[in-house]
């Protein structure tokens, strides 16, 4: 089972290493009043990714805390006792 583990991540890694490679090109991204920023396609493509994950995980963390705080009020025995009691 490592070593699919292995192969998966080998491949995944050498596919987006092979984007990178043909998505060299120079990209203007054109900002609110006038900026521009001019970067390399693959850049822009993992600037968007990167901020679209980050979204993501701030859109998830108030879901986590009312989920932790609901399993915390379920138990209150165990958060307390050391664990082997």
């Amino acid at each position: 089972m490592r070593i699919l583990t292995w192969i998966i991540r080998g491949f995944f890694f050498f596919a987006l290493f092979a984007f990178a490679l043909n998505n060299r090109q120079e990209v203007l991204v054109h900002w609110f009043f006038g900026r521009t920023w001019q970067a390399p396609l693959v850049f822009v493509v993992f600037a968007a990714f990167a901020a679209g994950c980050a979204v993501g995980l701030v859109a998830m963390t108030p879901a986590w805390w009312r989920r932790r705080q609901v399993l915390q009020r379920q138990s209150p025995a165990s958060a307390t006792s050391p664990p082997g009691d």
